[in-house]
This record gives C-alpha cells, sequence and structure tokens, in this order.
C-alpha cells in the first residue's frame, strides 16, 4: 500500500512538473481547456492542467517586419509598374491574432496588395513616383483599420521599390537629361545677363564719377577764382583805406593826378586826353599862381 502512494505522489510530482511553464519576455501563450479558449498567460511561471489544458499558440509580442514581393499595380493613366512594400506591426491581443483569421501573415499580404492597387489605381504614373509619403499614410492607416479584429497594429508602411516599364524608364531618361539641358542653357544665359548687368553698372559708375570729378574740379576752380578777386579787393580796399588816414582829401588825390599827368605829357605822346577833373583842377592851380606872384 505505502509502494502505491508512493507511486502516485512521484506521479503526481511528475504531471506537475511537466506541466510547468515559463513564458518569456514579449511573448504570450495561448491556452484552451478542452477545445474552449482558457487563457492567454503573459510573462512568468504558469501551471496548466494535465491532460485538459494545452498550449495552443506561442506568440512573440516584437514588431515584425515583412517584405512582401513586387505586387503588379495600374495607375489610373493605364501604366503597370511593378511595387514592393514593407509592413511593420505588432501583435497586440494573442487571443484575436489565435482566433481572428486563418493564416493572418498570408491575410495581411494578401491585404496589402488590394489595398496598394486601389490606391495606386487613383493616382497617374508621375502623382506614384513622387507621393510615396501619401501612399505609405494611406496604406498603414488602411491596414491598421482593417487589422484590428486580427489583433495586429501596424506601425508603419513603407513603399520600398517602384520599377515602371522599361519604356517608360527610357523616356524619364530622356526627358531627365532634355531638362539638365534646358536648365544648364539657362544657367549660362542667366550668367550672361548678370555679367552685361554689371558691366553696365561699372560704366555707370565710372561715368559718374567722371562727372563728379568735373564738377569738383569746376567748383574748386571757381572757389579759386573767387578767392582771388576777394583777394584783390580786399588789398584795394586796404589800400583807400591807408590813404585815408594819411589824410589824403579829394584836393590832393587831384593834385597826385597831375602830377601823373604831368608824367605823362613828358613822353612823346603827340595827343593827350585829359579828363575834365583835371582841366578844372589846372585852371584853380593857375589861379592859386597868379595870385602867388602879385
Amino acid at each position: 500500500m505505502l509502494y502505491i502512494i508512493i507511486a502516485l505522489v512521484v506521479i503526481v510530482l511528475v504531471l506537475i512538473i511537466t506541466n510547468i511553464r515559463i513564458v518569456p519576455q514579449s511573448n504570450a501563450f495561448v491556452i484552451e481547456r478542452l477545445g474552449a479558449y482558457q487563457a492567454t498567460w503573459n510573462v512568468g511561471l504558469h501551471v496548466k492542467m494535465p491532460f485538459i489544458d494545452r498550449i495552443v499558440k506561442k506568440v512573440s509580442l516584437k514588431e515584425k517586419v515583412f517584405d512582401f514581393p513586387p505586387q503588379p499595380v495600374i495607375t489610373r493613366d493605364n501604366v503597370t509598374m511593378m511595387i514592393d512594400t514593407v509592413v511593420y506591426f505588432q501583435i497586440t491581443d494573442p487571443k484575436l491574432y489565435t482566433y481572428g483569421v486563418e493564416q493572418p501573415i498570408n491575410a495581411l499580404e494578401n491585404l496589402s496588395a488590394t489595398t496598394l492597387r486601389n490606391i495606386i489605381g487613383e493616382l497617374e504614373l508621375d502623382e506614384s513616383l513622387t507621393s510615396r509619403d501619401v501612399i505609405n499614410t494611406k496604406m498603414r492607416s488602411i491596414l491598421d483599420e482593417a487589422t484590428d479584429p486580427w489583433g495586429i497594429k501596424v506601425n508603419r508602411v513603407e513603399v520600398k521599390n517602384i520599377e515602371p516599364p522599361q519604356a517608360i524608364r527610357d523616356a524619364m531618361e530622356k526627358q531627365m537629361k532634355a531638362e539638365r539641358e534646358r536648365r544648364e542653357q539657362i544657367l549660362i544665359a542667366e550668367g550672361h545677363k548678370q555679367s552685361a548687368i554689371l558691366e553696365a553698372e561699372g560704366q555707370k559708375q565710372a561715368l559718374i564719377l567722371e562727372a563728379e570729378a568735373a564738377k569738383e574740379a569746376a567748383i574748386q576752380k571757381a572757389k579759386g577764382e573767387a578767392e582771388a578777386i576777394r583777394e584783390v579787393q580786399q588789398a584795394k580796399a586796404e589800400g583807400l583805406k591807408m590813404l585815408k588816414d594819411a589824410g589824403m582829401d579829394n584836393a590832393v588825390l587831384k593834385l597826385r593826378s597831375l602830377e601823373a599827368f604831368e608824367k605823362a605829357a613828358d613822353g612823346q605822346a603827340t595827343k593827350i586826353i585829359v579828363p575834365s577833373d583835371l582841366q578844372s583842377l589846372a585852371g584853380v592851380v593857375t589861379s592859386i599862381s597868379e595870385i602867388a606872384k602879385k
């Protein structure tokens, strides 16, 4: 009887030990009991009931990255392109991820392909090539909403590569080459224009400076002449003042003029013009001489 009890205890211990599970970090275990959902085990130590509990799915809660293969899409202007996308997603609800959809990764891939076709179908070729941010934002919003019942959170969607047909690529290269040549010609013409403008500005500045120099020279010349006239007039004024200070009145001045006339008469001139005032002065001198003789 004792052996039976010991055997039962050993069996129970073995069953308990073999049914102990440790859930690691960033993982979750989905447990079913008798075929029905029982619980979701998070990080830590757990013990399941032998024979009636089973681990249905081990789910990683880390963010996952799936690079889906290129998908053929048609733009609004009927150009077929190959586009591949990268989806960053994370499982937020292990229960919904387990029971929400069959093969959730395949479902996400098909959903991303159909969503991409719908978005590109509303855009023309040029818009598709230049609107990656718009495409990424729309896809992320649509996929996140559609995968919410599956317990999946779509964090980001990136358009990895867009490959137009070879004929379109050749035409785009020719267009880019023509555009580069056009820009080069514009830059050359702009350079010539700026050079001509700068040359004209230089000539204009030179003429202005030359005119300013001529103007300044004329001003300085006029100032010099005015200064010379002022000096002459000032000298005459000082001479007259000196004569006045020396007592030289009109009679003396006239007498001095007569003396100057007398000196002029000693010359070889045959005709002498005598001013009227000197004639009157001569008469006065003659009268004074006659009075003196008497």
